[in-house]
């Protein structure tokens, strides 16, 4: 708990009531360290005027051709993004849903399949639908990485000007969690792209069987190339609702245990990821044990200290309430 309180910053320190010398001696530390921490934006309810509002919030508009990364869902899944909430804000950046096909079969490993399942969970109804991979891929290079040298994407993501991650925080089979790092990295890579990242860059025809924080490594330093990429030209919303322990990739998901957080946005994607999952932890919902085990079971903080440690972002920051 006194970690969490740390990267939210002195003032939440002052409200919990601990004594004042301590209290003056930690925000020392944590204003040495960290200066400038990122601003992570919250709202705890969850509707289309909050995301539109928490998208002005961060200060950095979408400009040019938009995509708006997200996960359509595998077919049979029901705790995606609902279309309905995210159209206004989709909507309003006339932005295309990206989405690149999966490696692992399903419902979604062809661009016809997935354009199908985009079309019937409604996704196509509010905004043009790009799958990324179509038509091949491109290589991005990945500066600072201990695993993999670039990172293989979509060859339609070269066409767009500015990335709006749009992501469903919840946890993941594989990851631990899956939030915006997740969704940029293994999400905008294309099929081969993705085999790359889970086999730790072994192979594009095989996920290999790589240790666990070395696939995790990879997805991070796979995420600094999207974001290196696109430099000032990208920001990341995540809705944390229908709180699984599994991904939206899986077709036969697990029911939520805990209930919804609310809607979180950050111009650093670590700091983003860092604060979900910290709101995990802190909440008061006994359902949130679920959670948790899987996400320390899979070693998916592993991700985070990896993201910091490569400079893909900071796990520093200051939370800020809009409501």
């Amino acid at each position: 708990m006194k970690r969490m309180m740390q990267r939210f910053g002195c003032s939440l320190l002052l409200a919990a009531g601990m004594a004042g010398a301590s209290v003056q001696t930690v925000c020392a530390r944590t204003e040495a360290e960290q200066k400038a921490p990122a601003k992570v934006y919250m709202f705890e309810e969850i509707s289309s005027e909050n995301l539109v509002k928490i998208y002005k919030a961060l200060g950095r508009e979408a400009k040019g051709k938009v995509a708006v990364k997200l996960s359509t869902g595998e077919p049979g899944g029901h705790n995606f993004l609902d279309p309905a909430l995210i159209k206004e804000l989709v909507q309003g950046v006339e932005g295309t849903i990206v989405e690149c096909n999966t490696a692992y079969g399903g419902g979604r490993s062809t661009t016809e399949s997935h354009r199908k399942a985009a079309e019937e969970h409604g996704f196509t109804a509010i905004a043009p639908v790009d799958i990324m991979d179509a038509e091949g891929e491109i290589k991005l290079p990945v500066k600072g990485g201990k695993h993999i040298g670039y990172d293989i994407v979509g060859s339609h993501y070269a066409d767009y000007d500015f990335t709006l991650v749009l992501s469903h925080f919840k946890g993941h089979a594989m990851a631990g969690f899956g939030g915006a790092i997740k969704n940029i990295s293994i999400g905008i890579a294309s099929a081969n792209g993705k085999r790359w990242i889970h086999s730790a860059g072994e192979s594009t025809t095989s996920w290999g069987s790589p240790r666990q924080e070395d696939f995790l490594k990879t997805m991070a330093e796979a995420a600094k190339a999207v974001a290196d990429h696109c430099g000032d030209n990208i920001l990341y919303i995540s809705v944390a609702n229908k709180l699984s322990v599994d991904c939206d990739c899986d077709g036969s998901p697990a029911d939520p245990e805990m209930g919804d957080i609310g809607i979180l946005a950050s111009l650093d994607p670590v700091a983003l990821d860092q604060a979900c999952t910290d709101l995990v932890r802190s909440s008061a919902d006994p359902g949130k044990k679920a959670l948790i085990e899987r996400i320390d079971s899979r070693k998916g903080m592993h991700t985070l200290e990896h993201a910091e440690a490569i400079g893909l972002g900071s796990r520093q920051y200051e939370l800020v309430r809009l409501d």
